[in-house]
Formats: structure tokens, C-alpha cells, sequence
């Protein structure tokens, strides 16, 4: 149990039968009034967003997650398959369960949420930013950068992103996983 002054950002609560993870807070002392926290939470098992204000001091359920580092293998009609990293033991994951699954690459560590007393993997999580190969980009134009241009370029991993005019096949660049943005050139 945990009340309201213990929240803070990616504490998970147990609300309604399901796991709800706290992304942003706000603990708001009118002039008039009761203090309260303004809460936007996450759900675990479906990704869906909500808002919810909770009176000061009130007592929620907590739970335990745990984090674990683990190493994608490969993808199959199953799903997308883990390694533990430590105890060797593979998981298989369905897409939705995969945050940025399309910048996914054979090896790559990542890390899985798990829920601590039942065992179950609820999510998995990409490191923020990842380093991939552009294996298509059309040539860009000399004398198109009077302005923020882009052009596709599909990467990889095969996912397609909007990069700078000056990239071109083979460079390799850094992506933003959260929302799948160019960030910068690798040398």
C-alpha cells in the first residue's frame, strides 16, 4: 500500500483488476478546498492513457514490477522471442506487447517488464535511441535545404522513417524509439 504522496513517475498501481503505470502527476493545493493529485495513467496490458484525480492521502495498491534485461533472438508467426540474459531462458512476445517493435534487430537488448509475484511478462521496452543502417533513400536534390526537408528512408530493420536530405544509403544513423524520429548521423 502506498498513499498519494508516494507517487511518483512509473510507480505501477493495481486499480480495477488491472496494472496501471503513473506517467505524469501533479499535486494541486487549491486556495479553496482539499489537495488532490491529478494523475495520467498508463495501462499496462492494452497501452490506453487515462486521467485520474485522486483526493490527498488516499491509499492505493501498488505493485511490484520488475525489470529485466534480455536479448531479442528472432521473429516468428509466434510472436517476436527474448533471451534472458543471466538464466539463458527464451519468452515469446506478441507485437502489441513491444514498444518501437519495428526498429527491433537481431541481438539487440531490451528490456522486459515483468510482473514480480505472478511472473508474467507485461511489456517490453526499446533503449530511447537506436543505431540502424539506411538501406534506401532516394539521392537527395543539391539546393533543396532552404527549409527542414525530408524524404523517407527505410532502415534495417525494414521500418521506414523521415530523415534529413543529406542522408544517404549505408550511413548509419541514431532513431528516437518513443516516436520513431531521425535524431543524428553516427560516425
Amino acid at each position: 500500500m502506498a498513499s498519494t504522496s508516494d507517487f511518483r513517475n512509473g510507480l505501477c498501481l493495481e486499480m480495477d483488476n488491472n496494472l496501471m503505470q503513473i506517467i505524469e502527476f501533479q499535486h494541486v493545493k487549491p486556495g479553496k478546498g482539499a489537495a488532490f493529485v491529478r494523475t495520467k495513467l498508463k495501462n499496462i496490458m492494452t497501452g490506453r492513457v487515462i486521467d485520474k484525480t485522486f483526493n490527498a492521502g488516499v491509499k492505493v495498491t501498488t505493485a511490484r514490477i520488475e525489470r529485466r534485461a534480455h536479448q531479442f533472438l528472432y521473429k516468428d508467426d509466434l510472436g517476436y522471442h527474448f533471451m534472458d540474459s543471466e538464466t539463458y531462458e527464451q519468452i515469446p512476445l506478441e507485437e502489441g506487447k513491444i514498444t518501437g517493435h519495428q526498429f527491433l534487430k537481431d541481438g539487440q537488448e531490451v528490456e522486459i517488464l515483468f510482473h514480480a509475484e505472478t511472473e508474467t511478462p507485461l511489456m517490453c521496452e526499446l533503449p530511447q535511441f537506436v543505431i540502424l543502417q539506411v538501406t534506401y533513400t532516394e539521392p537527395g536534390v543539391k539546393g533543396d535545404t532552404a527549409t527542414n526537408a525530408s524524404k523517407p528512408a527505410t532502415l534495417e530493420t525494414g521500418a521506414e522513417i523521415q530523415v534529413p536530405l543529406f542522408i544517404d544509403n549505408d550511413e548509419i544513423i541514431k532513431v528516437d524509439t518513443r516516436d520513431g524520429s531521425y535524431y543524428e548521423r553516427v560516425k
